[in-house]
């Protein structure tokens, strides 16, 4: 009955004060919009670290100063404290309503959003509620064990003993208990379905397509997603109905996780695969990063191969079954070395061909797969010096070369469409228009940066923890809401849980980047010939598919 009353007695002032605001704060609008389950898990988890940062500090209150005021005004103060926290709430709710509805038109979204508020309120509360009642048996857990060291060593030795032990199982508890168990389950789950193959997916029947006949690699070692790039090449036919001129057959390479033993053997087959296929005598031969489940954009790939006229040659490879954002936690090192292994291994090939007849080398990624790319160079003097242009998309803020661009941007250019040494070799763009910018020079090679003002996965970093982002001071670029605010804590699980919602709004908004992609890679590669108005009809080709 004592354990029963320690656990769920009256809730800490300063912990539920801290608990309501944090809460309500992250009901204000973030980057994009959310779904009413997101938004009740956050608000409980923004809650449970407001009660814990006003619980800590109103333990170190009373410890600081021990006035304790009489019974009745603590009774005032809560009565006060209940009300206010309660209209504060519903005030929050109602203008979160009202947020939500004006977000969702400019992303083409449902409005009907009536249901949202109880609905969080509801999640919000029951999430709240349980993680607290287990923060104060664990707590609970604690106290009894420093009573029981009290009988052997001396008051504060037990403390600092019972303190320490109590963080470590709980660390150990959450690091190999909750998230290695997490990551294992999640890696067991995605090599299942890797081994699945997508709806109206079939083996080429192409021999300059992987798995395909003659190929070095087999259809069920490419996994689900090289299945569907292998798959997914543009058609001779497709092509010239296009071009209006004969069309070649578009080369495309990827070697899976289950085909070999290591990054290096991978792209060692690769590359045996590329000089099967001819690839290294075609006009131009594209590095492509992968996501975590080996995923490339098909925009990025179709583009080049409808540019050319099927006379591309394409390459990647996977290395992770997992979905991006847990392979950005636990697989980033991996996604550098398999990259540059890709990469060296190219590029080693290609310089043993006569300078006049090597095809253009670029590189290009999406998400985690630029990440991958960016690791396999120093730095943009580098890039340039080893590569014929490189095009990245929706680049994560942890890419080392996007972030040194990004922080050594020219004054007065903002962080969200940054321009770095005068545009003479890289380039940021939302929209085509801002390729132009600024005028001056832009020699070749290139380096083309596509990322959305409202991307989450470009703007997401653990600094939004304790540090007021760039990218919401000064001019906001257009698709940030300008009644977004930041709060410490809060707008870090605000923007880790837009990306949960980053794919499911227009291309424009989010890490949808869809036919702006086509103005990226005419900027980096465009062969002879080609015209703005190629540009026009490709882009309009691929915004009605």
């Amino acid at each position: 009955m004592d354990s029963g009353r320690v656990v769920w007695r009256r809730l800490g002032f300063g912990g539920t004060l801290l608990a309501t605001l944090f809460a309500c704060a992250s009901l204000t609008p973030s980057l994009l919009p959310r779904t009413w389950l997101y938004q009740g898990v956050m608000g409980a988890v923004t809650g449970i670290l407001g009660y814990a940062v006003g619980a800590s500090a109103g333990a170190l209150g009373r410890a600081l100063i021990p006035y304790r005021p009489p019974r009745r005004w603590r009774r005032i103060a809560w009565r006060v404290l209940i009300g206010g926290c309660l209209a504060l709430a519903a005030v929050a709710l109602w203008y979160s309503y009202d947020w939500q509805r004006d977000l969702r038109p400019l992303m083409g979204m449902d409005t009907r959003i009536t249901w949202f508020p109880p609905l969080i309120l509801a999640v919000t509360v029951l999430l709240f509620t349980t993680s607290l009642a287990i923060s104060r048996l664990v707590r609970l857990g604690g106290r009894k064990l420093i009573t029981w060291l009290d009988r052997f060593v001396p008051v504060l030795v037990g403390q600092t003993v019972g303190v320490f032990v109590i963080g470590f199982l709980v660390a150990v508890f959450a690091n190999d208990v909750l998230f290695s168990g997490f990551v294992a389950r999640m890696s067991d789950v995605s090599s299942v379905t890797n081994e699945g193959t997508h709806p109206g997916v079939r083996r080429p029947a192409s021999a300059n397509l992987a798995g395909g006949p003659g190929s070095l690699v087999t259809w069920e070692s490419l996994g689900r997603e090289g299945r569907r790039f292998a798959a997914g090449a543009a058609t001779p036919a497709r092509l010239a109905a296009f071009s209006g001129r004969p069309a070649a057959e578009p080369i495309r390479v990827y070697v899976g996780l289950d085909s070999t033993t290591s990054p290096q053997a991978q792209a060692a087959l690769a590359v045996r695969e590329l000089e099967r296929t001819g690839a290294f005598g075609r006009p131009v031969l594209a590095v492509l990063g992968t996501t975590g489940t080996g995923w490339v954009d098909q925009h990025i790939a179709d583009t080049l191969e409808y540019m050319y006229n099927g006379r591309s040659a394409l390459v990647a490879l996977q290395y992770s079954y997992l979905p991006s954002w847990v392979s950005f936690l636990v697989d980033r090192d991996k996604a550098a070395a398999t990259g540059r292994a890709l990469f060296e291994a190219v590029r080693a090939r290609w310089e043993r061909l006569p300078p006049a007849g090597r095809p253009l080398l670029l590189l290009s990624g999406e998400s985690l797969g630029s990440y991958e790319l960016e690791q396999a160079v120093r730095d943009l003097d580098d890039l340039v010096a080893r590569a014929d242009g490189a095009m990245f998309v929706g680049p994560p803020n942890a890419n080392p070369i996007w972030h040194h661009l990004t922080t050594a941007r020219e004054p007065g250019s903002p962080v969200w469409r940054p321009v770095y040494d005068g545009g003479r070799t890289a380039r940021f763009a939302q929209h085509p228009g801002d390729l132009s910018r600024p005028p001056g020079p832009w020699p070749h090679p290139r380096v083309v940066y596509l990322q959305n003002d409202s991307d989450p996965v470009v703007w997401w970093t653990p600094d939004l923890i304790y540090r007021r982002p760039a990218w919401l001071e000064g001019v906001r670029g257009p698709g940030v809401n300008p009644q977004m605010n930041w709060f410490p804590l809060v707008t870090f699980w605000q923007v880790l849980v837009d990306m949960t919602a980053a794919l499911s709004v227009p291309p424009g908004h989010g890490h949808r980047y869809g036919a702006n992609i086509v103005d990226g890679w005419a900027a980096v590669a465009a062969p002879p010939g080609w015209s703005a108005a190629d540009t026009g009809r490709l882009r309009a080709l691929f915004s009605g598919s």
